[in-house]
């Protein structure tokens, strides 16, 4: 007996897959979605997160900072710079001590039991001994205020100047004094607008 014969004598049942109503369709459409909207709403979060506690964008206000950094400069911080080192930018709150109470952006000259001095008449600043090497300035450090020198950064704390050393208000000025490290909001990674002029910053490179 053939196979075909046996089939048709038995009457053996074929098995197909149930059709696919379209409730069915639309519960998929709607889980499809959900899982976007999710996967949106977790990125979202997470770059929030970052954006909070890793990496902080702000906006350079002032002529302090040229020829490094001008007004409306967007940089972005690096949250987790809790120990800044010499060369580096550094955006800072001083409570107190700023007449504005606004944030300030400066540069690290100093940290914590070195010792600072500058001759005003030659224009270099020198830490423990050794006169700067400074191409990052705009001009040479010519400008004094009321803080006297040679001086000893305290601890937990650093000494900081714009590279416009003679239209900045800085450590050289008791209205601004020492930085506090636990106000420092961070230090400077990247420049992130202007587009065209998008750079990696940080330490002394110019």
């Amino acid at each position: 007996m053939k196979i075909t014969e046996y089939k048709k004598q038995y009457d053996v049942p074929q098995i197909t897959a149930p059709a696919h109503s379209a409730a069915d369709a639309s519960y998929k459409r709607a889980a499809g979605m959900f899982d976007w909207v999710q996967s949106v709403v977790v990125a979202i979060v997470v770059l929030t997160a970052v954006f909070t506690f890793v990496l902080r964008p702000v906006q350079v206000v002032g002529d302090s900072m040229l020829p490094t950094l001008t007004t409306g400069d967007w940089l972005l911080l690096s949250a987790f710079d809790s120990n800044p080192e010499h060369g580096e930018i550094i955006v800072s709150t001083q409570p107190n001590r700023t007449s504005s109470g606004e944030p300030v952006i400066k540069r690290v000259i100093a940290t914590a039991g070195q010792t600072v001095d500058i001759d005003f008449a030659r224009g270099t600043v020198t830490v423990d001994g050794t006169v700067l090497n400074e191409p990052y300035i705009k001009d040479l450090t010519h400008r004094s205020f009321d803080v006297d020198f040679p001086l000893i950064v305290p601890e937990g704390t650093v000494f900081v100047m714009g590279d416009n050393r003679n239209d900045s208000l800085d450590s050289r000025t008791t209205r601004i004094g020492f930085i506090d490290e636990k106000y420092i909001l961070g230090s400077v990674k990247m420049r992130i607008f202007p587009f065209e002029s998008i750079k990696y910053r940080t330490g002394t490179e110019e």
